[in-house]
């Protein structure tokens, strides 16, 4: 049911279940796009979670793979002519994320057009769940990484959370992690059983499709049961709550900073300019109990001094007049 449901909001033909989180699930995708193409070399957009290209980095480290940073537009989205410079004859995939780290939807279709027509794959990372209840699903994307935290998994202090993997039926084979699959036994009842890979494949230290094999079917019940209640209904009107919350915000803090990236559609996220230190600004609204944005100085030093901000359940004024949602 996980699986099915997962393909279901991706758009895509299989999906595993699961991966440790939305990280090491996009650095597997990578892997399995360099597997699939025989190519060697990665394009990845700066626009992806800076925590997420670190654990890539480390993962292409060992790998011996090449990787090229492609910077983002003044629009906050990826320039198509940019990737399509970007791409040579020994590049493997290009991966992005949508909604990116700043919040920004890319237009998935105009880049999976650029890659394929160059020879690569496009791997679309999805950081939001949520976001898939109301933005169009990236159909034209080859591997889909995605976090699913927050289909219900705790934050429990860092993890574990939910990686997703899906992609087209052609690429089952190289797919990494459990695929569960339904037979019959010899009784004719139904079952469940690991499919398409043996437990072996996965121990073969260098020669194993990956060495991700530990079970996530816990996570993934909960995410589960959270896809279960909700419905397609209720993650729409999820979404859509979460969408309206990000705009009234944008709003708000429009009227006292500069909202970057305004003219590009959005989910879930925004990013503040500041005239002040965003960890002042932070400090002040933590003394009236308010958790402010997070601070951009570091993980992307061009945005300084710049704040990212989320909307909440919790509506509060803070003293200098700002309105975090």
């Amino acid at each position: 049911e996980f699986q099915t449901m997962i393909c279901e909001l991706t758009g895509m033909e299989v999906a595993n279940a699961s991966m440790y989180d939305g990280s090491t699930a996009a650095a597997e995708a990578v892997m399995m796009a360099v597997r699939l193409t025989g190519r060697r070399s990665v394009v990845v957009a700066r626009s992806v979670h800076p925590e997420y290209r670190e654990v890539l980095a480390t993962y292409a480290f060992h790998q011996g793979m090449p990787l090229a940073t492609l910077p983002f537009a003044d629009s906050g989205r990826l320039d198509a002519a940019a990737v399509e410079k970007a791409i040579t004859p020994d590049t493997a995939c290009v991966l992005v994320q949508s909604p990116n780290f700043f919040g920004t939807i890319e237009h998935i279709e105009a880049l999976a057009e650029v890659a394929h027509r160059k020879g690569a794959m496009l791997v679309v990372s999805i950081a939001e769940a949520v976001s898939l209840g109301i933005v169009e699903p990236p159909r034209s994307a080859d591997i889909i990484a995605m976090e699913a935290q927050s289909f219900g998994v705790p934050l429990t202090f860092g993890g574990p959370y939910c990686g997703v993997i899906a992609t087209r039926e052609a690429y089952v084979r190289q797919m990494p992690g459990r695929l569960v699959g339904q037979t019959i036994d010899r009784n004719g009842k139904r079952g469940f059983v690991l499919t398409l890979a043996t437990r072996e494949q996965h121990i073969r230290r260098e020669k194993a499709t990956s060495n991700i094999c530990t079970n996530q079917a816990l996570v993934a019940l909960m995410a589960n049961i959270f896809m279960t209640i909700y419905g397609k209904v209720g993650l729409k009107e999820l979404a859509r709550q979460n969408l309206a919350k990000t705009a009234y915000a944008a709003q708000q803090f429009g009227k006292h900073a500069n909202v970057l990236f305004d003219g590009a559609p959005r989910f879930n996220e925004f990013v503040v300019r500041t005239s002040e230190d965003p960890h002042a600004i932070n400090s002040r609204l933590l003394g009236h109990k308010i958790v402010g944005g997070f601070p951009l100085k570091k993980p992307v030093p061009p945005m300084k001094p710049a704040w990212k901000r989320w909307p909440s359940n919790v509506k509060a004024h803070d003293p200098q007049g700002h309105t975090p949602c």
